[in-house]
């Protein structure tokens, strides 16, 4: 691993080359905060999808292009005289000091639990901070993340089951009353109870701590993994899926299952 130094050269080498091309590079040059969010956006979900796969190769360079994009707008910031890439590291550090009272002040924090519940109420101690608790979830969130945080903010101030089996008491409960507006037909209602399910089981992940997203993006991979052999096979056979009987794809999909590494 490099030293601390090393690192520094290495930060200073990248933020010449951006700035070089920033003035010399015709895309570059043109690029704006309304351009690249987009393409901000892509990168993260690339960066994702690479942590996912514990891909420790595309994790670097994925790292390297949401930096990429980190110091972007910080030169932007720079150019219209609002901030650049070292007021972006002071506000970070100083951000960072104030939520470890553990670390830099007296407060005790003897375990992770500890320091989350007084995370919560640090941020809303904050000049520029979150002004409620639930305030500091970004309402641009996808729905499965955002519901995830909402729940575990609302556990950091107390709000929780005291005990996490009665959790399974709230699911069957919401999937008997979404079963029940399904058999009725009335459509709107059945979202509803829908949303209210998927929130109990959500939450239910939390209480055990699983990651909801992390399980539903693995079930997803298995899925794709599965189905592609199945397409494959039937190809190989000089057949299209929609020429194959729901039996024989099924015969497909469970040899896909025997491959699967345990």
């Amino acid at each position: 691993m490099h030293s601390i130094e090393e690192k520094k050269e290495a930060f200073e080498r990248f933020l010449n080359v951006l700035d070089r091309l920033r003035k010399e590079c015709p895309w570059d040059r043109k690029q704006t905060n309304e351009s690249l969010r987009p393409n901000t956006i892509e990168e993260v979900f690339e960066l994702s999808e690479a942590l996912v796969n514990n891909d420790n190769k595309e994790i670097c360079k994925e790292l390297g292009d949401v930096l990429l994009h980190v110091c972007f707008y910080s030169k932007i910031g720079e150019e219209k005289g609002e901030f650049d890439i070292a007021d972006v590291c002071d506000k970070l550090s100083e951000k960072l000091i104030f939520r470890h009272p553990h670390v830099y002040g007296e407060v005790k924090a003897d375990d992770a639990q500890a320091v989350t519940e007084n995370w919560e109420q640090i941020k809303l101690k904050e000049k520029d901070g979150n002004k409620s608790v639930l305030s500091g979830v970004p309402g641009s969130l996808p729905s499965l993340i955002k519901a995830y945080r909402i729940q575990d903010k609302a556990r950091n101030v107390g709000f929780d089951w005291q005990d996490r089996k009665d959790v399974w008491k709230k699911v069957r409960e919401e999937i008997d009353e979404l079963e029940a507006e399904l058999e009725a037909g009335d459509k709107d209602r059945s979202e509803k109870e829908l949303g209210d399910f998927l929130f109990s089981v959500i939450n239910a992940a939390r209480l055990y701590h699983l990651n909801p997203d992390n399980a539903l993006e693995q079930t997803n991979q298995k899925f794709i993994s599965r189905f592609n052999y199945v397409e494959e096979k039937t190809l190989k056979q000089g057949r299209n899926l929609k020429d194959m009987t729901l039996r024989e794809m099924d015969v497909l999909w469970e040899e896909a299952k025997k491959k699967e590494t345990p």
